[in-house]
């Protein structure tokens, strides 16, 4: 018995050792499994103006594999929208990209005449660089209509990228509410809680109200990124000059479109041209770049001098007043619900150097 016992104790050692050594094994290779898989890219469908600054935050999207790039919409604004289209599709055949449809919006915001901005982007709306024709073709669907498909398609995975005015957006919500619940976010290149850059308002909030007003009210989770954010953001000469050091068809057009933004920066007193509607891609491929805070944001839609103005509320409380007889009287604060994360901060240098990057030699 004295020998036997001995025996049973280190075979029972030696069963429970090699248990621990196939529990680690396959714990390690799990955890291996885990850290070698891919993230898939994010869905995003992208509404936009093009536009100069839209062409840039395009490219930038085209070529980050973060994104998935499920189709662009086009809206007026920059240019009316049958140049926005024939834009939109000369870029995509210029990144080789025929896979992404483009779709035709709205003629015109929802209750105001169209105001297009060729002074700030060429006539063509592309810096004045004339494309070779596009390979690719306008896809027959309605831009809203895309949207409303699209989501519906990929419940909780689309994230929506308006970089114009929000009209489509609007147009969408307004067709089908119950797509609200089913995007993922909306990340807005627009508004600001500093001051305008048309009166109060910034350009694209100012180019429709009343359509950023019901996108903002919506009630899915967005991100502004704002002039707030874009005029701490400057692409200057140093940096034209770097991406200039690389060529390629894209590589090219970008120093292109950067030179005629940053020659007329400087022509109006600013050392850069600030990089509005990319900030809202670079939110969407790495949210770390910005500093953002819960805010509620309402849009102005009657004010003579402030139409168009993110009206946002910091604190996140109002005062209660209360009707005494003749006059009111604060009785105390009450508290309102953040609708916005509002862009304050961002890491501008990272950033710049994630679009060059992602654009030079390509």
């Amino acid at each position: 018995m004295s020998q036997v016992k001995p025996r049973r104790i280190a075979l029972r050692a030696l069963a429970i050792g090699a248990i621990t050594v196939l529990v680690c094994f396959a714990a390690g290779a799990a955890q291996a499994s885990f850290a070698v898989a891919p993230i898939a890219p994010k869905k995003v469908i992208i509404d936009t103006d093009p536009g100069t600054d839209d062409a840039v935050a395009i490219m930038l999207a085209l070529n980050s594999p973060e994104l998935d790039v499920q189709a662009l919409t086009v809206v007026p604004g920059n240019v009316v929208v049958e140049q926005g289209v024939e834009n939109a599709l000369r870029m995509v055949s210029l990144a080789n990209r025929c896979d992404v449809p483009v779709a035709r919006g709205a003629q015109h915001p929802l209750f105001q005449k169209l105001i297009t901005a060729e002074f700030w982007h060429g006539k063509n709306g592309l810096a004045n660089v004339e494309l070779p024709a596009s390979k690719c073709k306008v896809d027959a669907r309605f831009g809203p209509d895309l949207i409303i498909q699209m989501v519906h398609q990929h419940p909780h995975e689309i994230t929506l990228l308006p970089i114009g005015p929000e009209t489509n957006i609007a147009l969408a919500v307004m067709k089908d509410p119950s797509i609200v619940p089913l995007v993922k976010e909306v990340i807005v290149m627009g508004g600001s809680i500093s001051g305008g850059n048309v009166n109060a308002a910034e350009a694209n909030i100012y180019n429709d109200p009343e359509a950023a007003q019901i996108v903002f009210q919506a009630g899915w989770p967005l991100t502004m990124a704002g002039l707030d954010v874009g005029n701490m953001t400057l692409f200057t000469r140093k940096h034209l000059t770097q991406l200039a050091k690389t060529h390629g068809p894209e590589n090219d057009f970008m120093v292109q479109v950067n030179t005629f933004l940053v020659d007329l920066s400087e022509k109006f007193g600013s050392p850069g041209s600030p990089m509005y509607d990319s900030l809202a891609i670079g939110t969407a491929i790495d949210p770390t770049i910005m500093k953002t805070e819960a805010m509620r944001v309402e849009v102005e839609t009657r004010g003579e001098f402030s139409r168009g103005e993110t009206v946002a509320n910091r604190r996140n409380e109002f005062e209660k007043n209360v009707l005494h007889g003749d006059h009111y009287v604060i009785e105390g604060l009450e508290k309102v619900t953040p609708n916005v994360q509002v862009c304050t901060g961002v890491d501008s240098e990272r950033f710049i150097q994630l679009f060059i990057s992602r654009v030079q030699g390509k």
